[in-house]
């Protein structure tokens, strides 16, 4: 019998659990700092659109820019980059310390600062969760990713209530000065830590080519697909309660920044009793069992808290929503760092946070206007009605259970030596691999040549054919392009241990007496001489 892991295996790894305890403080000082703002604008605005922009506002930029930054987090030292965002959010907290505590907030100006804000978020979330694989096992993923999600909401727990009664005793700019503090441990922590990253002798490549080989990895990555859509539908469901959360404690149960802090404290401790439970869920449950669960749990958790006039009932509705918040996003989460190998691991992520955080911004916004039309109650009722359709979205969209992929690279090609002397922009590159099948092989081995097609494409080849010789019937060419030399280097340099299944198994099905033949060519366009077209002088074709 298997011996259970315990939910606290992950803090062994020291650099894991330095940071970690750091971050508590940085997402305590960021969870007071939301309270500030969105009690800050109920005050300076009448608008019900306005408030919920306070939600959207922070969550906008993550949607906007996460991308970049996961181009970033694959392409940079990793520690740089948070270190970069951390500073820079400190440096926007500041300012918005002043501009509060001199009485100078208008309300567009308070949602620019949270908005810079989230761009900070937003360069440093993909580097960090990113990161948890530099930091832990593969084994231990799983369990640091819920810890991470624990960590978050145990400050929530405790950090809006601490946050509303700083805004109620003090004011939003003591609430912004805390979130000022809040950054230096975890800055100091960063400083300290010293990452070995492997040594890549290829030159890094442009944004521009980073970002396209994400999208590319992905969209051939069907499993990644699913996560990333399901994500999208929970945020732009599930993001009502959170967007429209000011206006219950305001309206439906007539509290003030003391009761807004103490629900989003409920919420923050429903979401540690999820993370500590995601474990044993998992062994029991597959993942998209829980993800139904979740959706459903926060359905019953709208209804109840649009319907509620009480504080106990509403916060027990929203101990339940926390859980379910925690339970899907921890899943979606490790399901694509799982799916993912190191190389590119961080724009994955970054569009899968890209897709949730954009459905949480236009469901923020969406919610937020529902509310002004017909009241926060019937907003959160059809919320509700969303959340229900998202989880019935998974029989046929299921999200994909935990595979043990050894995404590791192969680490088996080297460069062949050329007669040619080619640079590293030398191309267009073109692939030609002979192989030679038996008849009764070809069913098989078409079958796993649409393996090998997905393979290829989604590590940066492109225009892939696959040929057969129409006189000789047994032989088969695979063909594909790079557009330069470094390109083709890279493509097999991408290659992991799970991939090395296809190729062993086509080179089983290969009957030649030697190896598949490849031939690595480039490509040269034909031009008639300047001479020859200026006089347009007839070419001999015999």
């Amino acid at each position: 019998m298997t011996e259970r892991k315990s939910p606290l295996a992950p803090f062994k790894h020291e650099t894991f659990r330095t940071i970690w305890f750091a971050s508590l403080s940085s997402n305590f000082g960021s969870l007071i700092q939301s309270v500030g703002a969105a009690w800050m604008m109920t005050t300076i605005s009448s608008s019900v659109d306005m408030v919920a922009l306070v939600q959207a506002s922070t969550a906008l930029p993550i949607m906007l820019f996460s991308l970049v930054s996961g181009a970033l987090a694959d392409n940079f030292n990793r520690r740089r980059v948070m270190l970069t965002a951390q500073c820079f959010m400190l440096a926007v907290s500041v300012l918005l310390s002043v501009s509060a505590y001199l009485g100078q907030i208008t309300p567009w100006l308070l949602l620019t600062f949270t908005f810079l804000l989230g761009c900070g978020t937003a360069l440093n979330n993909p580097s960090w969760q990113a990161s948890v694989g530099d930091m832990v096992s593969r084994d231990d993923l799983p369990g640091a990713v819920a810890l991470n999600s624990m960590g978050f909401n145990m400050t929530r727990s405790v950090g809006p209530a601490i946050g509303g009664a700083i805004v109620a005793v003090a004011g939003a700019a003591a609430a912004f000065a805390v979130n000022t503090l809040s950054y230096l441990p975890l800055i100091f922590a960063l400083f300290r830590w010293q990452p070995r990253y492997d040594a890549n002798p290829l030159p890094r490549e442009t944004l521009g080519r980073a970002i396209s080989a994400g999208f590319r990895y992905v969209a051939m990555s069907p499993n990644i697909v699913k996560v990333i859509f399901r994500g999208f539908v929970f945020g732009l469901s599930a993001s009502a309660i959170l967007a429209l959360l000011p206006l219950v404690a305001r309206d439906l149960i007539k509290g003030g920044p003391l009761a807004y802090g103490a629900l989003l404290g409920a919420f923050g401790i429903g979401a540690i009793g999820g993370a500590l439970l995601s474990t044993r869920l998992r062994e029991s449950l597959s993942s998209e069992s829980i993800v139904k669960l979740a959706f459903l749990g926060f359905a019953v958790s709208a209804a109840i808290t649009a319907l509620s006039t009480s504080a106990i009932l509403t916060s027990a509705a929203l101990l339940l929503a926390g859980a379910c918040w925690v339970l899907a996003l921890s899943l979606f989460n490790v399901t694509v760092q799982l799916s993912t190998p190191r190389w590119v691991v961080g724009r994955a992520l970054s569009l899968y946070q890209t897709t949730t955080f954009g459905g949480m911004a236009g469901g923020s916004w969406l919610w937020g206007a529902a509310a002004a039309e017909n009241g926060a109650e019937w907003a959160l009722l059809a919320s509700s009605v969303v959340m229900i359709l998202g989880g019935l979205v998974g029989l046929r969209y299921a999200l994909p259970e935990f595979r043990s992929l050894n995404l590791d690279p192969l680490n088996q090609f080297s460069e062949p030596l050329l007669a040619l002397d080619l640079k590293p922009r030398s191309g267009p590159i073109v692939i030609m691999i002979d192989y030679v099948i038996k008849e009764e092989d070809v069913p098989e081995f078409l079958q796993m040549m649409a393996a090998r097609r997905r393979i290829r494409i989604r590590d940066g080849a492109g225009h892939w054919a696959l040929m057969r010789d129409l006189e000789n019937p047994m032989v088969w060419t695979e063909s594909y392009h790079t557009p330069t030399w470094v390109e083709y280097v890279r493509h097999n340099q991408r290659r992991t241990k799970a991939d090395a299944a296809v190729g062993i198994r086509i080179r089983a099905l290969h009957q030649g007496p030697d190896e598949p033949r490849v031939h690595r060519m480039i490509e040269r366009q034909t031009t008639l001489p300047h001479d020859i077209a200026a006089h347009k002088t007839p070419i001999d074709m015999s």
